[in-house]
């Protein structure tokens, strides 16, 4: 499938800003209450916004639709899960930080811009009520939706492409360089389909938003379009 206009762009990217969007804070802050009505009460994730080719995007919908079926249990579930992978009293199993499964001082060394750096260039700083470090996954997605976002303002075709290879370079180094890693470890640990779903569908999207970026005139490897 082609896609060449620009609006089928911008609603494509408005749909993966969304899933990063929901994911990211899923694995930043412990779910509410809000998060389960939202969600999967009301059957959204029964439905993604976004149809996709690529194999990881139809196991994530398929982890998510079976995910959370009983929701009287489905908040402690999530919560008691969130603990264990992300912020428990002990070691966490599955911590969404990159510094743990990779090594920034060599990275840097070979010359990877700081991710803290990476923000500060586009005047960003996630602020939260929370410690959260600047390599932690959920606060990586929620800046490459910024970069989607600038991406989908502009209208010059040269600042475009230099746009398109800031978020493919900010993908390469600071998400996927780590998130197979992770992926691995969330699928063994985690104890609900609700995050192993999560962690393969922020796995796919960023595959795809990758791939996208690297030729948006080009007829796609696997079709990805909006779903109305």
């Amino acid at each position: 499938m082609e896609l060449t206009a620009d609006s089928n762009y911008k609603n494509l990217l408005k749909g993966y800003n969304m899933l990063l969007y929901f994911a990211g804070s899923m694995i930043m802050y412990e779910p509410t209450e809000e998060c389960v009505v939202d969600f999967w009460s009301k059957g959204i994730l029964s439905a993604l916004p976004i149809k996709s080719s690529n194999p990881r995007f139809y196991e994530a919908a398929s982890q998510l639709r079976e995910s959370c079926r009983d929701k009287t249990l489905c908040r402690k579930m999530l919560q008691e899960d969130f603990n264990k992978l992300f912020a428990g009293s002990g070691q966490p199993l599955a911590p969404a930080i990159k510094s743990y499964y990779a090594d920034t001082s060599l990275s840097e060394a070979l010359g990877v811009q700081k991710v803290s750096d990476f923000y500060n260039a586009y005047g960003w700083q996630k602020i939260t009520q929370y410690n959260i470090p600047d390599d932690n996954l959920g606060k990586e997605l929620l800046f490459l939706t910024l970069l989607n976002d600038k991406y989908i303002s502009l209208d010059d075709e040269a600042c475009r492409s230099e746009m398109r290879n800031e978020i493919r370079r900010f993908i390469i180094q600071h998400i996927l360089s780590w998130l197979p890693d992770w992926n691995s470890r969330m699928q063994e640990y985690a104890g609900t389909l609700c995050y192993t779903g999560i962690a393969t569908l922020i796995y796919a999207c960023c595959e795809d938003i990758y791939d996208i970026m690297v030729s948006p005139k080009r007829e796609m490897n696997f079709s990805t379009e909006f779903r109305n």
